[in-house]
């Protein structure tokens, strides 16, 4: 059984799909199909159900599914151990970073993984957690981290920070930092991001339980440009005291702790659950601990 076949029958499965497959291991789609096939002809089965909407294993494709994914562990664990003997480990870890994680991990991370892991690969991919959640089960990603995720049997959860939000209106001379109560902030006009941001996810979580809703005025991703828009006083944001400090001009800016309740954001390590992590990851795992337990603390 050629092992190159049987990683691109295990990456079909998990994605569902020859088209995506096909990206993702950045083959040609007839190749790849070709690939899959040869293998059905030598083990004399039909592993995968083909349809209009994708594919499906069989019952033997799901039984070689959970071999396939066995053996190609075990293969990055001989290749894992074998860098051992040279003195370091010689794997390869996909980690996904929600876009301000990222601006605050990126480099420490990196820089703390060169000097501990220099014989193994490190990539680092940004998303939203939504999609890097879906990435987590197909197998693109090894390790994400993930702000306020729903508790699933799909992943393992591990708790790394927690971040207070602010109410963050445009700065004037008379200004004052007073708490505001959530029930106050559903009177004002908010520059958010679209759904299913993890903010907005929770400020429409907690105003449902106090029985109102925000007053959405514009439905922006980017931080820069909802930070420009308070600015130019199109309305008032929610975000982390971090977006605010490492903004162009956070002096321009009036930061207001929420109360009546708190909102804080929660920062997660997910992985996917009942796959074997390798030596590598596990070691990522560790680092990522260590590095965002620094970097929140400050």
């Amino acid at each position: 059984m050629d092992l190159k076949q049987l990683e691109y029958f295990v990456h079909v499965v998990e994605l569902g799909s020859f088209t995506r497959a096909s990206n993702v291991l950045n083959i040609a789609q007839p190749a790849l199909s070709r690939q899959v096939r040869q293998l059905e002809v030598e083990l004399r089965q039909n592993l995968l159900c083909r349809n209009g909407r994708g594919v499906t294993a069989t019952e033997a494709g799901l039984l070689l599914l959970e071999h396939g994914r066995g053996i190609l562990h075990q293969v990055a664990r001989a290749k894992e151990d074998l860098g051992r003997i040279r003195g370091a480990l010689a794997g390869r870890v996909n980690v996904g970073l929600p876009p301000s994680a990222s601006k605050m991990l990126t480099v420490p991370l990196t820089r703390a993984f060169r000097q501990r892991l220099p014989n193994a690969t490190l990539s680092i991919s940004e998303g939203l957690s939504t999609s890097m959640h879906e990435w987590l089960l197909t197998g693109q990603l090894d390790i994400a981290l993930l702000y306020n995720p729903a508790l699933t049997t799909e992943l393992e959860i591990t708790p790394l920070a927690e971040e207070a939000l602010y109410f963050v209106g445009p700065r004037s001379d008379d200004a004052v930092a007073l708490p505001i109560t959530l029930s106050e902030i559903a009177g004002h006009a908010l520059v958010i991001p679209n759904r299913p941001n993890a903010i907005r996810m929770l400020l429409e979580t907690e105003m449902a339980s106090l029985g109102c809703k925000p007053l959405i005025h514009l439905e922006i991703d980017s931080v820069a440009a909802i930070l420009d828009l308070v600015a130019d006083g199109a309305g008032f944001a929610i975000l982390t005291k971090y977006a605010v400090t490492t903004s162009a001009h956070p002096d321009a800016y009036l930061m207001r702790p929420i109360v009546a309740p708190q909102l804080l954001t929660r920062l997660t390590m997910a992985t996917a659950a009942g796959r074997i992590t390798t030596l590598t990851q596990n070691a990522m795992i560790s680092l990522i601990k260590e590095i965002a337990g620094q970097v929140y603390a400050h």
